[in-house]
């Protein structure tokens, strides 16, 4: 992602990268420009795949595709966790495409630090006019429980077919595909007193040898 931003934009990257936003030379043509700009919806939205128990019903552009895997373990209270995680997730980019810093389902899913530095990513592609589009795949997906209300993730995320895109232009920013596409994450969660694994601290190694093909 840093190589696609301006310097100040770029600064806040190292504290925040789970918005696909790499590139490859033949990558997406992306589709809808900036569909849901306003609301963060989509006509042809792809819906959030946990809209019960409260938690807020997340939509995406038909342009906009994440992958999870996996998204089960066999173990309850770690599979709460993933499907939490991935809900964040999807909850950052529909925040960057309706270019909204204070989207309420990224508010649901991130808390104090964590919330914090979803706001001021999610600004910097608001600064510069940007929105995302493309595919963005998580995989090995790991859970450790610390606690009955702590737990830590690590993920890879190949951003190898997943992009910046102009708003006004709807110019898509394509890269050759590099390490770079490729990154590690490290997640702190804790459940709060509704039952949600909210993100509190999120650390990435971007290039890093284990999530590299």
């Amino acid at each position: 992602m840093t190589r696609h931003l301006t310097p100040a934009v770029a600064a806040t990257t190292a504290a925040l990268l789970l918005a696909g936003c790499g590139g490859g030379g033949s990558g997406s043509k992306g589709g809808g420009g900036a569909a849901g700009v306003d609301t963060g919806k989509s006509a042809s939205a792809s819906p959030s795949a946990s809209a019960t128990g409260g938690r807020p019903r997340i939509e995406l552009p038909s342009d906009v595709k994440l992958t999870f895997t996996p998204d089960k373990t066999g173990d309850a209270v770690k599979d709460a966790v993933l499907a939490d995680n991935a809900e964040l997730i999807r909850a950052l980019n529909a925040a960057i495409v309706a270019q909204n810093p204070r989207f309420p389902a990224l508010e649901y899913y991130a808390e104090g630090e964590g919330a914090v530095e979803a706001q001021e990513w999610v600004k910097s592609f608001k600064d510069v006019g940007w929105t995302v589009t493309g595919t963005v795949r998580y995989f090995d997906r790991k859970v450790s429980l610390e606690s009955g209300n702590k737990a830590s993730l690590t993920y890879c995320g190949d951003e190898s077919k997943g992009y910046s895109k102009v708003i006004k232009t709807n110019e898509i920013k394509q890269t050759k595909v590099t390490k770079d596409s490729y990154v590690a994450y490290g997640v702190q969660v804790q459940k709060n007193d509704e039952g949600v694994w909210e993100l509190v601290k999120i650390a990435s190694t971007r290039g890093a040898d284990r999530c590299r093909p």
